[in-house]
């Protein structure tokens, strides 16, 4: 009511107007021309700046561009930093260096409007007027009303800034000043007392996990290779198949063994016949009798290739050792082609006898004590976890076909499980317990060690 009686209607129906502009404005950059030109019309000035603590000089009254390195841009800064009260300021109440340019740049009054978070008396941000006659008491009242409405309209069309490192430093130490203005004790200050809940926080002990890939595999599996050098003819099995104890699982191409064991009898028989002939003529003749024990040596040779031979063939169709699944890619890549003795061809696993096999990278071995939990997020059921207590860590890495080197890892399953042998996730291993500074800087740290060396 005060400023409504000391005001000119024409004044209040101004500001009215004003503000009314101000709620309609297309954006912030009409909004700072208003302030540093508009205002005039509430007030006479014959220079206006807007100043912001982190932009500095946004905009200056008659100017359509600001000139940043020109010298009454730089000294309108120095003065804005100094100026601590809203109401009317004067050369004589900033520091010496700046009050003794003042005459040169502007009139002799001059008035800070200050406008920031809470209405408080010394805002980051502020609306400087200058002119030669002095502020009346009507018109800053009705000029900090109009920059209430100015900085409400102002912050509605401002792009929001969600969080920037200089905002948050600018918001601590503006904290600051408020607690130390207000003289609260140390332990009582917000930063403070926020600091400790953080530091309290990061030191919350909690178990260090990793994650690495891996898949169910079956525990002790019967490993099926190859009997012989020889090349596979047929499988009787298809992947996946159960399939039961002396079961056929696959044969050889026997015909060159039936040739090889043909040739080695038929050689039996023809040292046989040499030996009874040798033996026939050493009734009479001495020489003959003396051969004898080179072509019963002959015989055992040949018997024993024989036998060999005949060893082969009874080999060349394989059998399951035990009952289980058959774990084979595909067996027309067999097919065909030559194997060697000791190759291996295929698995015969057990179906409840599974467990967890996960790779872990080198840049993320912890230390894993055996017992130690570890968990398998399988892919094609992630909501269902397979349980699992690690068995053994693999002492030395394995390169692995992406390139990279891992350890082995190796955990028993806590039960029974539904998924089949063979389906891959990722794996959370469980570490012994850290701080929670610990486990967040863990990589960090190490990332900056292995690039810098410290």
């Amino acid at each position: 009511m005060e400023m409504m009686d000391s005001a000119p209607a024409a004044i209040v129906a101004g500001l009215i107007d004003m503000a009314h502009q101000a709620r309609h404005a297309k954006d912030s950059v009409e909004l700072e021309f208003m302030a540093v030109n508009g205002t005039h019309a509430l007030a006479p000035y014959r220079q206006a700046a807007l100043w912001f603590a982190d932009r500095g000089i946004a905009s200056l009254s008659g100017v359509v561009q600001i000139e940043a390195n020109a010298p009454y841009v730089h000294w309108l800064e120095r003065l804005c930093k100094q100026i601590d009260k809203a109401g009317p300021i004067g050369a004589g109440e900033v520091s010496a260096d700046v009050g003794e340019e003042w005459d040169e740049w502007l009139p002799a009054y001059g008035l800070w409007l200050p406008f920031g978070e809470d209405n408080a008396p010394v805002a980051k941000n502020g609306l400087f007027l200058a002119r030669d006659i002095p502020w009346l008491e009507g018109e800053i009242a009705l000029l900090t009303e109009w920059m209430d409405v100015w900085s409400h309209a102002y912050r509605a069309r401002a792009p929001r800034v969600r969080w920037s490192l200089r905002a948050w430093k600018s918001g601590i130490k503006d904290q600051f000043k408020r607690e130390r203005r207000a003289g609260l004790p140390w332990w009582r200050r917000r930063v403070v007392q926020v600091g400790g809940l953080l530091c309290a926080v990061m030191l919350v002990p909690v178990r260090l996990t990793v994650l690495a890939p891996g898949e169910l595999v079956a525990a002790n599996p019967a490993v099926i290779r190859s009997p012989l050098d020889g090349v596979i003819e047929r499988f009787h099995v298809k992947p996946n198949q159960a399939v039961k104890k002396g079961q056929p699982l696959f044969d050889f191409d026997e015909a060159q063994l039936s040739s090889r064991y043909a040739v080695a009898s038929q050689a039996l028989a023809t040292a046989e016949a040499e030996y009874r002939q040798s033996a026939q003529q050493a009734l009479t003749d001495s020489k003959s009798k003396g051969l004898l024990a080179t072509l019963q040596g002959k015989i055992e040779e040949r018997r024993a290739e024989m036998e060999f031979l005949q060893g082969q063939v009874s080999r060349a169709s394989v059998v399951a050792p035990q009952d289980g699944i058959v774990l084979l890619d595909d067996p027309a890549e067999w097919i065909g082609r030559p194997v060697a003795t000791g190759e291996r061809i295929l698995r015969v696993a057990t179906p409840q006898d599974a467990e967890v096999e996960a790779w872990l990278p080198v840049a993320d071995a912890i230390p894993l004590d055996s017992g130690a939990a570890a968990n398998l997020y399988l892919s094609a059921t992630p909501l269902t976890p397979v349980s699992a207590t690690i068995r053994y860590v693999a002492y030395d890495a394995v390169q692995r076909p992406d390139g990279g080197f891992a350890y082995r890892v190796r955990a028993r399953l806590d039960g029974s499980t539904t998924h089949r042998v063979g389906l891959k996730g990722t794996v959370r291993l469980t570490g012994h317990w850290v701080p929670l500074v610990y486990w967040v800087l863990r990589r960090p740290v190490a990332t900056i060690r292995e690039t810098l060396g410290i």
